[in-house]
Formats: structure tokens, C-alpha cells, sequence
């Protein structure tokens, strides 16, 4: 099994190889996996760069709830085709247990918690409210817990209720303005929930998350699944057991697949000719095992590891993208970021070749990102401002 191979059989079952031009959010979603959502722009990255769906149509398909932010795997947020959205949730409540052991050590006890859920759905209806609105609405349930609350992040208990009832499924956020790259919501009961109908254990959650995960980015190891599960070892290998995952060396390596996937890894053959795409910082290709150091090919490692803009890259390992990145078949071969006062993509590649069909590839992203999206955030607290050190470093290496 060459790294060659590898890395462009991730690209190909990810959709970066083409053949998910034309698909709807719901499919590329279903088929490359939950994108990361914090604020960022990378749910619209991830769709464009796949099936070039641009920003509108993303928006419209969440208003009709094809796909949605929700938490999820770990209890962080990712959007979601539908059919996911019971696994989602299910798998989120796992993760509620956090926020509520804090809040008990500020003094809030479990039914004044399940009191203010009471008032929250009680105050929020069809069209969606501010939590300055539910607040107002809500009254006293809603308390201050002060400066120790400010201390461990939790001001009030408005945002752990809110919280609460996402991963229940019992109401929803609804981004400002349609868009899903700013994180200002307003909330809105949801009915029928998603959970409604739903007879998913967690269990039997984690069991399909498991089998989602595979699906995406296999051949992958048990580590990866339990860094993205959030899992335990233990409940980590009971969640792959009626899998069946077989090694996708035909031995005994640690990357596995499904097994219906292995006859097709087996025959499969990297394209022969470059295929490019620009992603973000966040993409699913490397973002849900959370290992860059497999798609970083032996000739660039030197110079991958003195293009980190401070992260650290050794061991053999680099965890996380340093930038928004660039690939062929597969292959981290640059980065890239987005000046938004020339409108303009900076980058550089680690070959220091620019041929015309990468020229054009970028050319593409740039055009969607300037008149679609403004600006390409990591996440929510990235800025123009913030991004400058690697925008100079960046256009250094150019030079």
C-alpha cells in the first residue's frame, strides 16, 4: 500500500477528484463527510470545492433543512445532511455532561437546568428569537452566575439550556442572515424534531458514526476514530465490532476499511495526470482523522516544516493544516489564504510550480470566495488582521 495510493484514494472517496460536480449539499455532505462549522467558511469551501455549489444554493438547502449546523460528533458543531441529523444529535448528548458538571459547581442543580428548558421552548415558536429575546422572554428562569461563572466561561445558564435543547432536537439555531460563516443565531422551535421518530441508542449511534467515519476517510486506524468519536478505547472498539472492518493491506496493518470497500481500494489505481483543489484549514480530508502528516509526501517534508507559521512539526507527525491548503490527488502540495483588502488568494506550493491548470483552479476559487463570500475564515475569531503574519509569510516564500 504506497502513500501514493493512499493519499489519492482519500481524494477520490472524499469527492475531490470530480465526481461529485453537480451533486446537491446533502450528497457531498453524505458522502465526504460532516463539515466543521465554527463559524468558518469552510462548509462552503468544502461544497464548492467538491461540486461547486456556491454560497446561496448552500443557504437555501439550509432554510429548507437539507442540511444543518448541529452539534454533534464530540458535541461540536458540523453541518449535517438530514438523514444524519438523528445520529448527530444522538451522539452529541453523549457530550452534555461538561457543561452541566460546571454548572453544578456554580450551584445550578439539574431541575432548575430542566425548569429553564421548560421556559426556553415555552418562549421560542416558529419565527426564531435572539437569546436576548428568550432571555427577556424567559424572565427569571434565566440566572447570572457572576464573576465565578465569568471565570469558567459561563455567564449565565441561557447558553447551557440552549445547548441542551439542540442535542435533544427540540429546537434549532437559525444563522443571521442565512449564512453559516458568522456565528449570530437566533432559535426556533423545531418540529417535527429530527429525534421524533428516532429509536437510535447511543449505542447504536456511535455504531453508525463509526461506520459514517469509515466510509469517509478509510482506510483509517482506531486512533483516528476515537480522536473524532471522542470516545474511549473501549467503546470505541465495541462501536466497530458489527462493522466487520478488515485491514486495507490484506494483513495486519492498522488502517482499516469496510468491507465492502476493499475490493474497490484493492483495484484502485492514483490518476496518472494532476487533479487540484484548493481546501480550507478545516477540510475533511484531513480534519477528521486530525492527521496531516499522511498526506505530506517525503520530498516536501522539510520544506512543509518550515512553512507551519509556528505549529510544530515532528515526530514523524503535523496534526493540523497550517493554512487553507492545496492538493493534487491527495498530496499537500501548498497553502493558501485570502486577502481580502486586494481580493486577491496569496499562495505558494512547495514545488515552486504553478502550471496552467493550477493557475486556473485557483483563479476559480478566488472568483467564488470574491463574489460569493468576502472573505474565507478559519473561524469565527479569524480576521484580515489576524491572518496578516501568514498572508507576509506566505508571499515571502513566493518571492
Amino acid at each position: 500500500m504506497s502513500d501514493a495510493k493512499l493519499r489519492a484514494w482519500w481524494w477520490h472517496i472524499q469527492g475531490l477528484d470530480g465526481s461529485l460536480r453537480g451533486a446537491k449539499s446533502a450528497a457531498v455532505l453524505q458522502r465526504s463527510g460532516w463539515a466543521r462549522s465554527v463559524g468558518g467558511a469552510g462548509p462552503y469551501v468544502t461544497l464548492f470545492s467538491r461540486a461547486g455549489i456556491v454560497r446561496d444554493t448552500v443557504d437555501d438547502a439550509v432554510a429548507k433543512r437539507e442540511v444543518h449546523e448541529l452539534p454533534a460528533a464530540r458535541g461540536c458543531t458540523y453541518v449535517l445532511p438530514a438523514d444524519d441529523y438523528a445520529v448527530g444529535l444522538t451522539v452529541a448528548q453523549a457530550f452534555q455532561g461538561t457543561d452541566r458538571r460546571v454548572a453544578s459547581k456554580l450551584g445550578v442543580t439539574d431541575q432548575e437546568i430542566e425548569t429553564l428548558c421548560d421556559a426556553v421552548l415555552g418562549a421560542v415558536g416558529k419565527q426564531p428569537l435572539a437569546p436576548d429575546e428568550i432571555k427577556q422572554a424567559t424572565g427569571k428562569a434565566v440566572r447570572n452566575l457572576g464573576v465565578e461563572g465569568k471565570k469558567k466561561g459561563m455567564i449565565t445558564t441561557l447558553p447551557l439550556a440552549l445547548g441542551i435543547l439542540q442535542a435533544r432536537g427540540e429546537i434549532r439555531r437559525v444563522p443571521v442572515e442565512g449564512r453559516l460563516d458568522q456565528q449570530r443565531f437566533r432559535y426556533a422551535r423545531w418540529s417535527p424534531s429530527p429525534l421524533a421518530k428516532s429509536k437510535l441508542s447511543q449505542a447504536d449511534a456511535f455504531i453508525e458514526l463509526a461506520r459514517r467515519f469509515f466510509g469517509w476517510v478509510g482506510p483509517a486506524t482506531l486512533k483516528e476514530l476515537q480522536w473524532y468519536s471522542g470516545l474511549g478505547v473501549k467503546a470505541v472498539e465495541e462501536a466497530v465490532a458489527p462493522l466487520r472492518l478488515v485491514p486495507a493491506d490484506g494483513g495486519g496493518g492498522d488502517r482499516l476499511l469496510l468491507p465492502d470497500a476493499a475490493g474497490a481500494f484493492a483495484r484502485f489505481e492514483p490518476p496518472g495526470d494532476p487533479q487540484y483543489t484548493l481546501v480550507t484549514s478545516l477540510d475533511a480530508i484531513s480534519a477528521a482523522r486530525r492527521d496531516v502528516s499522511t498526506l505530506v509526501d517525503a520530498r516536501d517534508r522539510e520544506i512543509v516544516a518550515k512553512l507551519t507559521f509556528g505549529q510544530k512539526f515532528g515526530g514523524g507527525s503535523l496534526v493540523d493544516l497550517a493554512a487553507h491548503a492545496i492538493f493534487d490527488r491527495g498530496r499537500l502540495i501548498g497553502y493558501w489564504e485570502y486577502d481580502s483588502d486586494e481580493q486577491q488568494i496569496v499562495w505558494a506550493t512547495f514545488s515552486g510550480k504553478k502550471d496552467r491548470a493550477l493557475k486556473q483552479v485557483v483563479a476559480q476559487t478566488e472568483a467564488y470566495v470574491r463574489d460569493h463570500l468576502g472573505d474565507v475564515r478559519s473561524f469565527s475569531l479569524d480576521s484580515p488582521k489576524s491572518r496578516k503574519p501568514k498572508l507576509d509569510a506566505l508571499r515571502r516564500f513566493m518571492a
